[in-house]
């Protein structure tokens, strides 16, 4: 009979997110994920695979955890500007105060060119983010609290690359204020 995992595998696997998201694909070794994990080398081959599987679990991880965060605020927002502003607020105050950015478009800027299964997810994740932008815009057009000045589409372009660069400057430390600030502008633009 096999030895039962002695180990929550959602709570290593959130482990080696949060340590891949702070120090990226590259700079961390497998002893910094046995050690940062608590668990055994021969454990994490047996349930993640190599550390190139364990990277893509731990962003689909992540991926699903910002999502469901994200998704449970946009659904309690009365309006789509309300839940425009709520994702602006969501990417630049943190995800429990982390400021390491966002590890799909950490990944993004590491690994998309060198990685074919790194790209995909993360031009599938960028493509999903744009839909529920454009969804959000054309919901707030037909209420008439977004402007109908501007394609939908091309405005869920702008949101989506107004929020890439935010991203990459929450990496290097940019202040929230002009974050907020960038945020502010792109929410006066959807009154115009």
């Amino acid at each position: 009979m096999g030895r039962s995992r002695e180990f929550d595998e959602n709570v290593v696997l959130q482990k080696a997110m949060e340590l891949f998201w702070k120090q990226g694909y590259e700079k961390t070794s497998l002893n910094d994920l046995v050690e940062h994990m608590g668990i055994h080398r021969r454990s994490l081959y047996d349930t993640f695979g190599d550390k190139h599987t364990l990277f893509l679990k731990s962003m689909d991880f992540y991926e699903e955890l910002i999502k469901n965060k994200m998704q449970a605020r946009i659904l309690h927002a009365e309006t789509a500007k309300q839940a425009i502003q709520f994702i602006f607020d969501f990417i630049i105050e943190g995800y429990e105060d982390k400021q390491w950015g966002c590890l799909t478009v950490n990944s993004a800027t590491e690994m998309a060119l060198m990685d074919k299964e790194i790209k995909e997810r993360v031009e599938r994740t960028f493509m999903q983010t744009e839909q529920l932008f454009a969804d959000l815009v054309r919901k707030g057009q037909q209420t008439g609290e977004i402007s109908s000045n501007y394609d939908s589409k091309v405005l869920s372009e702008i949101f989506q690359n107004t929020l890439l660069g935010i991203r990459v400057q929450l990496r290097i430390s940019a202040s929230k204020e002009k974050l907020h600030g960038i945020a502010d502008f792109f929410m006066d633009l959807l009154n115009k």
